[in-house]
């Protein structure tokens, strides 16, 4: 399984970037699907995450300013990000958790990471 992530890029702060990921290769189910980020000098965190059932959970900082969204049928998870701020640069890194057989347990599974840099 391969996850190909998008969208990153240079923006001024109050603009939009919209990040798509894309997985490829043997699918069974698809579980949780999340983005994560990382800025230079600090551990990677939870920006977003969608469970199967729908349930979603955001980081208190980005909370009002972004929306995740799933597309199971094309294997595909979106981070819409609004009213960027400085403090939003960081690499971001999509996550799925996915079962690759039926009756074997779910495995998660990390794409390459997109550049999100906001000026301010």
């Amino acid at each position: 399984v391969q996850l190909q992530a998008s969208g990153g890029g240079l923006v001024q702060a109050g603009g939009s970037l919209r990040l798509s990921c894309a997985a490829s290769g043997t699918i069974f189910g698809i579980y949780a699907m999340g983005w994560y980020r990382q800025a230079p000098g600090k551990q990677r965190e939870l920006v977003a995450s969608i469970a199967s059932g729908g349930s979603i959970n955001y980081a208190d900082s980005v909370k009002g300013r972004v929306t995740i969204s799933r597309d199971n049928a094309k294997k595909m998870v979106y981070l819409q990000m609004n009213s960027l701020e400085p403090e939003d640069t960081a690499i971001y890194y999509c996550n799925m958790v996915v079962s690759t057989e039926l009756g074997k347990g779910p495995i998660g599974y990390w794409g390459q990471g997109t550049q999100v840099t906001v000026s301010s």
